[in-house]
């Protein structure tokens, strides 16, 4: 069996050089079961980060697996050319669950593709092609998604699409304005309308937004930023595109959705991710009249496929059987106070704690005790190599790199959440002030 030194060999030399691998020497994952995973030398880790909020089940999950292998003994694949039993279900579980207004599903292979679609639908819906999108937000690897996100480290090519403008992010931890919320009055959302009005034609398509942005570092907005933004992205004719792909199915707690804790009623919703536990789907949910809007052709070949279809229907019914939201909610609590806990304990490394349910994020800085936010990556990097070294895995983000990203399964229980913080815990003391 392969080591993995021999594994990291073979990555070095066939895989383009772009696709960058986690710590000094690369994990090599082989087998796993729920939040447990091994590499290939059998060193076990507890994974609190799940493929990028992607296994929303955990690894190996039963019912996942059981309906996956039950489809493939009777149909591994057809296009959207023809409607499957899969598909149908799917479109029918998500329509219910979805808030407001939206009414029908179209499905792709990721989340790139979704928010490409809900884009092109914005702009024939509207008749209009420029789009407001934010700083800080992570869109995919298309042109048009590198053109929305807005980190030079994913903007590989100097010409993007034309008519998107980035706004201010809803940064509260920097905010743009050097404000303090709540008496900034979400400066940053009223913003928008300035910025429509003077980079734009003054009629847009819509705006794209994720109600906490993941790439972006976990950075979740405020309380009232989401109404003021949707209320003048309105005014000027455009829709509100909520970029669920990382926020959606209850990772966020309480609410299926991320943009349900703010009261927006989105125009479309985009989706990947933990919606099939690992297999690749994504979707674009819209309302009757947007959807439509869309007369020309348009299929997708891998979108909804049987196999992906089979896992989404059994992520959704786990969801709801094992009340798995609510359970986002419980845990998160529990996990957002023992990092609170933390960032008493290490008052000069930890600069913030943010986000929502079981998606939370630290931001480590120079020295918080004396207000220096300098971006510390470094300590990022060597936090990293102490938690590998204990045993658990979590993500890293941010425009500077300094931010951890820590989502485990959707189905974490109190003990996998005291063992990630004492872990943390001890890494911190390894090396921190």
């Amino acid at each position: 069996m392969a080591k993995s030194d021999d594994i990291r060999a073979k990555h070095a030399k066939y895989l383009f050089p772009s696709v960058a691998n986690y710590y000094a020497e690369p994990v090599c994952l082989d087998s796993g079961a729920g939040l447990r995973v091994r590499d290939v030398d059998g060193r076990e880790y507890l994974d609190f980060f799940g493929g990028i909020l992607t296994v929303s089940l955990g690894q190996a999950h039963p019912k996942v697996n059981a309906a996956v292998k039950a489809q493939i003994d009777r149909l591994g694949h057809v296009s959207t050319l023809y409607p499957t039993l899969g598909i149908v279900d799917l479109a029918e579980k998500l329509v219910k669950a979805a808030p407001g207004k939206l009414a029908k599903a179209f499905f792709t292979a990721s989340g790139t593709e979704a928010d490409e679609t809900a884009v092109a639908l914005a702009q024939i819906h509207t008749g209009r092609t420029e789009l407001v999108a934010l700083r800080h937000g992570y869109s995919g690897r298309s042109m048009l998604a590198q053109t929305l996100t807005a980190h030079s480290k994913y903007r590989a090519v100097p010409t993007q699409i034309a008519g998107v403008k980035h706004a201010p992010a809803p940064y509260c931890y920097r905010c743009p304005f050097g404000l303090e919320y709540p008496s900034c009055d979400v400066r940053c959302a009223r913003d928008i309308e300035e910025l429509v009005q003077t980079t734009t034609t003054g009629h847009i398509a819509g705006m794209l937004a994720e109600p906490i942005q993941g790439v972006g570092g976990f950075i979740d907005a405020p309380e009232g930023y989401f109404k003021v933004a949707a209320e003048i992205v309105r005014k000027y004719g455009g829709v509100f595109i909520s970029d669920e792909v990382q926020t959606g199915f209850g990772r966020t707690g309480k609410h299926m959705w991320g943009i349900q804790h703010h009261g927006v009623e989105p125009d479309m919703i985009t989706m990947a991710k933990g919606i099939a536990n690992g297999l690749p789907l994504g979707g674009v949910l819209a309302t009757a009249e947007i959807a439509d809007s869309w007369k020309a052709g348009n299929i997708s070949t891998f979108g909804g496929n049987p196999l992906s279809t089979a896992a989404a229907l059994a992520v959704l019914d786990t969801i709801e059987q094992e009340k798995l939201v609510d359970n986002a909610e419980t845990q998160g609590k529990r996990l957002r106070e023992g990092l609170v806990a933390l960032k008493k304990k290490y008052p000069k490394t930890i600069g913030d704690v943010r986000g929502k349910g079981l998606m939370q994020a630290l931001e480590l800085v120079k020295d918080e005790t004396v207000k220096d936010r300098t971006p510390a990556p470094e300590k990022v990097t060597r936090l990293f190599e102490e938690t590998k070294k204990r045993g658990l895995l979590i993500g890293r983000g941010g425009l500077w790199n300094n931010t951890l990203r820590i989502a485990p399964a959707l189905n974490v229980g109190a003990g996998d959440i005291d063992d990630a913080l004492k872990i943390l815990d001890d890494s911190l003391a390894a090396f921190a002030d």
